[in-house]
Protein backbone atom coordinates (compact mmCIF):
# COMPACT_ATOMS: atom_id res chain seq x y z
CA UNK A 1 0.00 0.00 0.00
CA UNK A 2 1.39 3.43 -0.46
CA UNK A 3 2.09 5.14 2.51
CA UNK A 4 0.99 8.86 0.87
CA UNK A 5 -2.46 7.08 0.57
CA UNK A 6 -2.63 7.32 4.25
CA UNK A 7 -1.60 10.96 5.00
CA UNK A 8 -4.48 12.46 3.49
CA UNK A 9 -4.35 15.34 0.50
CA UNK A 10 -1.02 16.68 0.11
CA UNK A 11 -0.44 20.68 1.88
CA UNK A 12 -0.66 22.27 -1.45
CA UNK A 13 -4.44 20.87 -1.57
CA UNK A 14 -5.30 22.03 1.86
CA UNK A 15 -6.47 25.56 2.21
CA UNK A 16 -4.66 27.38 4.38
CA UNK A 17 -6.34 29.48 7.02
CA UNK A 18 -5.50 33.02 7.48
CA UNK A 19 -4.36 33.93 11.32
CA UNK A 20 -7.02 35.67 13.35
CA UNK A 21 -5.75 38.46 15.56
CA UNK A 22 -7.89 40.38 17.76
CA UNK A 23 -6.91 44.03 17.77
CA UNK A 24 -7.91 46.26 20.56
CA UNK A 25 -7.65 49.96 21.15
CA UNK A 26 -8.26 51.48 24.34
CA UNK A 27 -6.79 54.92 23.34
CA UNK A 28 -6.71 57.44 20.98
CA UNK A 29 -2.91 57.72 20.96
CA UNK A 30 -2.50 53.45 20.21
CA UNK A 31 -5.03 53.44 17.36
CA UNK A 32 -2.92 56.87 15.89
CA UNK A 33 0.39 55.11 16.45
CA UNK A 34 -1.01 52.00 14.38
CA UNK A 35 -3.49 53.75 11.68
CA UNK A 36 -1.86 53.73 8.41
CA UNK A 37 -3.11 56.16 5.92
CA UNK A 38 -0.29 55.97 3.63
CA UNK A 39 -2.97 52.54 2.31
CA UNK A 40 -5.37 54.12 0.46
CA UNK A 41 -8.14 51.77 1.49
CA UNK A 42 -6.78 51.78 5.55
CA UNK A 43 -4.30 50.01 7.20
CA UNK A 44 -3.08 49.20 10.78
CA UNK A 45 -0.05 48.11 12.12
CA UNK A 46 -0.23 44.85 14.24
CA UNK A 47 3.04 43.99 16.82
CA UNK A 48 4.08 40.12 16.57
CA UNK A 49 6.46 38.23 17.01
CA UNK A 50 5.07 35.68 14.50
CA UNK A 51 7.13 35.67 10.89
CA UNK A 52 4.58 36.53 8.00
CA UNK A 53 5.20 37.37 4.73
CA UNK A 54 4.62 39.77 1.93
CA UNK A 55 1.04 39.41 0.78
CA UNK A 56 0.20 36.95 3.42
CA UNK A 57 -4.18 36.75 4.86
CA UNK A 58 -4.20 38.37 8.20
CA UNK A 59 -8.02 38.40 9.59
CA UNK A 60 -8.74 40.78 12.07
CA UNK A 61 -11.20 41.23 14.56
CA UNK A 62 -10.61 45.41 15.82
CA UNK A 63 -11.60 46.80 18.52
CA UNK A 64 -11.73 50.82 18.49
CA UNK A 65 -11.63 53.00 21.23
CA UNK A 66 -15.16 53.52 22.76
CA UNK A 67 -17.12 51.22 20.49
CA UNK A 68 -18.63 48.23 21.89
CA UNK A 69 -18.66 46.98 18.19
CA UNK A 70 -16.55 44.67 17.00
CA UNK A 71 -15.23 44.80 13.45
CA UNK A 72 -13.89 42.06 11.11
CA UNK A 73 -11.71 42.85 8.31
CA UNK A 74 -9.77 40.35 5.95
CA UNK A 75 -6.59 41.98 5.33
CA UNK A 76 -3.04 41.41 3.48
CA UNK A 77 0.49 41.93 5.03
CA UNK A 78 1.94 44.99 3.28
CA UNK A 79 4.78 45.40 4.79
CA UNK A 80 7.01 43.39 8.04
CA UNK A 81 9.26 45.29 10.40
CA UNK A 82 11.80 42.74 11.57
CA UNK A 83 13.02 42.20 14.68
CA UNK A 84 15.47 44.60 15.71
CA UNK A 85 14.83 47.14 13.67
CA UNK A 86 15.68 50.97 13.23
CA UNK A 87 14.70 53.39 15.01
CA UNK A 88 13.50 50.90 17.67
CA UNK A 89 10.11 50.57 16.21
CA UNK A 90 8.14 47.49 17.21
CA UNK A 91 8.57 44.39 15.37
CA UNK A 92 5.10 43.11 13.52
CA UNK A 93 3.57 43.51 10.00
CA UNK A 94 1.68 46.56 8.13
CA UNK A 95 -2.34 44.98 7.23
CA UNK A 96 -3.63 46.30 4.28
CA UNK A 97 -7.77 46.41 4.41
CA UNK A 98 -9.07 45.01 1.23
CA UNK A 99 -10.93 47.19 -1.32
CA UNK A 100 -14.58 47.11 -0.29
CA UNK A 101 -17.26 49.26 1.29
CA UNK A 102 -17.38 48.31 4.88
CA UNK A 103 -13.60 48.87 4.45
CA UNK A 104 -13.92 52.25 3.35
CA UNK A 105 -16.46 52.70 6.06
CA UNK A 106 -14.23 51.25 8.97
CA UNK A 107 -10.91 53.90 7.40
CA UNK A 108 -13.72 56.81 7.63
CA UNK A 109 -14.52 56.11 11.31
CA UNK A 110 -10.57 55.51 12.24
CA UNK A 111 -9.96 59.02 10.29
CA UNK A 112 -13.58 60.64 12.65
CA UNK A 113 -11.88 59.01 15.90
CA UNK A 114 -8.55 60.09 15.29
CA UNK A 115 -9.54 63.96 13.94
CA UNK A 116 -7.05 66.49 13.76
CA UNK A 117 -4.68 63.80 15.85
CA UNK A 118 -4.23 62.30 11.84
CA UNK A 119 -2.19 65.45 10.66
CA UNK A 120 0.12 65.36 13.53
CA UNK A 121 3.84 64.56 13.25
CA UNK A 122 3.82 62.68 16.10
CA UNK A 123 6.00 59.55 15.74
CA UNK A 124 4.08 56.43 14.80
CA UNK A 125 5.09 52.57 14.30
CA UNK A 126 3.82 52.89 10.81
CA UNK A 127 5.42 54.59 7.80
Amino acid sequence: MNKTSLAGPPPESQGVRPSVIQLVFREKGALYAAFIPLFSEGGLFVPSHRTYQLGEDLYLLLSLPDDPQRYPVAGKVAWITPANASGGRTQGVGVRFPVDEKSRQLKLKIEQILGTQIASSKPTQTV
